[in-house]
């Protein structure tokens, strides 16, 4: 029922019944032809897990092929940036898969050497961690426990986007249909801080900034202050984290706020605070020479964004 300006009661009108309609109405005009060209995109959009060097496609789900205590995921170039410099500096890694994936938004590339400004979404294991120098004769047993705990490191590096459509394949396609309770998930990402929703003025902000957002199971105290409500998560970070609180696996998202979104030297060094966390005792070797990286790292990018080079 609804009030004129007149003051007479009369009834609105209804449309669930004629957009139900409408809708069948529709796919009745459905050709043979749009059902085609339908299956023809939802195949381009289908998100596939292959090996590089081999150009084969991976029928298992990444960890169940490669069980893990601890997976990082970074997303986006400057979390990307932290964890090549800081974290894949130390140890050995060694390349196991790569997503390709297409949407509106994303073509992701397979070539061999890839670029910062490219987009890709790559995965690896820890094959050995030489974050403590020991002498041959303090070796011996304890070869087999450091092998161990060397191979039960995974992480991804994704700086392409995911579709909403895609991010429950993407989930499928790396944690598998029935994931481990036992490994521990570690999420990084930026969003703008004009995103930051607060009662303070954003220009009083000091940024960059990192807030957290957990699970749960995940027991460690955070490395910094958690996201106050009603502040969201958006996007793949957002995905996993409710993927890992449905199955009860402990994963913690830092959620890096800064006004810069491009590569950004002061926004990657935001992250620092997480080298300090408990999960992470032992994955960075030197700091210092990381942050060398990071710099040289940043000059690369610099260059290759230089339309005039």
């Amino acid at each position: 029922m609804a009030a004129t300006f007149f003051g007479e009661v009369v009834k609105a009108p209804c449309r669930a019944g004629t957009e139900e309609e409408e809708e069948d109405e529709e796919e009745r005009r459905e050709t043979s032809e749009d059902r085609e060209a339908r299956r023809q995109l939802a195949r381009k959009r289908e998100v596939r897990l292959f090996r590089r060097q081999t150009k084969t496609s991976l029928e298992v789900a990444l960890l169940e092929k490669y069980p893990c205590s601890k997976f990082i995921i970074a997303i986006g170039n400057n979390a990307v940036a932290f964890l090549s410099s800081f974290v894949m500096n130390s140890g050995v890694w060694e390349e196991v898969g790569c997503a390709k994936l297409w949407n509106e938004w994303c073509r992701t590339t397979d070539t061999t050497h890839l670029s910062p400004a490219e987009a890709f979404c790559v995965f690896y294991h820890l094959k050995s961690n030489p974050s403590r120098t020991q002498c041959p004769e303090q070796l011996g047993r304890q070869v087999r426990q450091m092998r161990c705990q060397a191979g039960e490191v995974f992480l991804c590096q994704c700086t392409c986007y995911v579709a909403e459509d895609q991010q429950y394949q993407w989930l499928e396609k790396v944690f598998g249909s029935c994931p481990r309770k036992n490994m521990q998930v570690t999420i990084l990402t930026c969003r703008h801080v004009t995103d930051y929703k607060t009662s303070e003025s954003t220009s009083s902000l000091h940024s960059p900034f990192l807030k957290a957002l957990k699970t749960q199971n995940f027991k460690e105290p955070p490395c910094c202050s958690l996201l106050e409500q009603p502040n969201i998560a958006h996007d793949l970070p957002a995905a996993v984290l409710s993927y890992c609180q449905v199955w009860g696996i402990p994963a913690v998202l830092y959620l890096c706020y800064t006004d810069v979104m491009k590569l950004d030297l002061v926004t990657v060094e935001a992250f620092k605070p997480i080298l300090s966390s408990r999960s992470w005792k032992g994955l960075v070797k030197n700091i210092p020479q990381s942050t060398e990286i990071l710099k040289r790292l940043m000059t690369t990018n610099e260059i290759q964004s230089n339309i005039y080079t």
